[in-house]
């Protein structure tokens, strides 16, 4: 007897979508591999396009189901657990031994700080994902809890792809990278509120002055097509930073408030 899931079978174009993210991950561990760092980094910002891709081509053609979100976990966390933790170990991260600065750890130590900031990350990722997937139901959709994984990937393979363009050698940075990669791990598993930008309803209507800032935006994007890969760094780093900013902001208001929680807002 044919189990019911073979009778149902799966939606195809969602997860066409899903499965070319999952071979952007795993194609992005061959290039660093290979030493070829910058398409290794731009093939984790393909995997994020194609990532944000399928779940809005699922809704938009109703085909959602449990198997797609289940095959997109497991692409997310190839994609930006394993492979951005992968290239950043292989590019900046393989070997802190006989540097004077960490000398005081110990050969044994020094010689793993590499692969401990990329387990690091690599495991908040897995946790931020499951995280994710037990709260969906509850969870305030504006805001995420804590740095999407998509982001914290393209934050870490952002920095590779901006110092290869100015032909720096991850061994010479191997400090900042290592910050950046566990900065970026932790941030995945913080209570941070993010901006999920779930509330923007695109039927609304918006001024006229909105219109124009979008098209000052797209001109400047395309006219720094040249230094996109810092721009993108730049973008996802602030990014980062607005969780910290927005926790900041709600104590001083709390503060302000005498200590009582802010009231919250309609629909909260």
């Amino acid at each position: 007897m044919r189990s019911r899931f073979a009778r149902r079978g799966i939606y195809w174009l969602p997860n066409l979508f899903t499965l070319a993210s999952l071979f952007s991950g795993f194609y992005a561990i061959v290039q660093a591999m290979n030493g070829r760092f910058e398409t290794a980094a731009m093939a984790i910002f393909v995997a994020m396009v194609l990532d944000g891709l399928d779940g809005r081509i699922a809704r938009l053609t109703r085909t959602q189901s449990a198997f797609g979100a289940e095959l997109d976990s497991l692409s997310d966390m190839v994609s930006f657990g394993v492979a951005p933790a992968l290239v950043v170990y292989v590019w900046a991260l393989q070997d802190f031994a006989g540097m004077q600065t960490v000398a005081w750890l110990g050969p044994w130590l020094t010689t793993k700080l590499g692969w401990i900031a990329a387990f690091i990350y690599c495991a908040c990722a897995a946790l931020r994902l499951a995280r994710f997937n037990t709260t969906l139901e509850i969870a305030d959709k504006r805001f995420f809890q804590g740095l999407p994984s998509p982001a914290a990937a393209c934050l870490v393979a952002g920095l590779v792809w901006a110092l290869n363009e100015y032909q720096i050698s991850g061994k010479d940075v191997k400090w900042l990278a290592w910050a950046l990669t566990v900065f970026a791990g932790v941030t995945m598993v913080s209570n941070l509120k993010f901006y999920s930008g779930k509330d923007i309803n695109l039927r609304k209507s918006v001024p006229f002055s909105a219109l124009v800032a979008i098209a000052f935006g797209i001109t400047a994007l395309f006219t720094a097509s040249s230094t996109l890969p810092e721009m993108l760094f730049l973008l996802f780093a602030c990014y980062g930073a607005s969780g910290y900013a927005i926790w900041l902001y709600e104590k001083l208001t709390r503060r302000a408030a005498g200590g009582r929680e802010p009231p919250a807002a309609p629909g909260a």
